[in-house]
């Protein structure tokens, strides 16, 4: 999608962090479901270079451990200097963040993951478009 795509859209944009496809497809649809257009990608390397591109996206829901050199923590932390009106959440089933792990305005949920956790945590955290 180009930038000029982006502003036709009617809905806010979110970028999904996975490199797992069927957890990518559920959260996916759990966040559309919010309100959101949904970009999905397999690794917090992908996402930043996406962001390099279009940072005009309101949401940032990540995985913490995807392949490549960026995990989900270090992306949060670009994104909470370089993008700071973007909402950042981090999951994660494995890894648990120390407090040098999380910049101050993002938020951290553990996996599993269901749609009304996300749905609380977005109303709680984010200003989640109106379905």
């Amino acid at each position: 999608m180009e930038n000029s795509e982006f502003a036709e859209l009617k809905r806010p944009i979110a970028l999904v962090v996975d490199d797992e496809p069927l957890i990518l497809m559920d959260t996916s649809g759990i966040i559309s479901d919010e309100g959101y257009a949904v970009i999905g990608v397999a690794s917090a390397d992908q996402a930043f270079e996406f962001l390099a591109k279009h940072f005009s996206l309101e949401l940032l829901f990540t995985d913490v451990q995807t392949p490549g050199f960026l995990n989900g923590f270090d992306l949060a932390r670009k994104v909470a200097v370089r993008w700071p009106h973007i909402c950042v959440v981090i999951a994660s089933g494995a890894a648990r963040p120390s407090p040098a792990d999380m910049p101050f305005s993002a938020r951290f949920i553990a996996k599993p993951i269901s749609a009304q956790l996300v749905h609380d945590v977005l109303q709680d955290h984010c200003n989640p478009p109106k379905r």
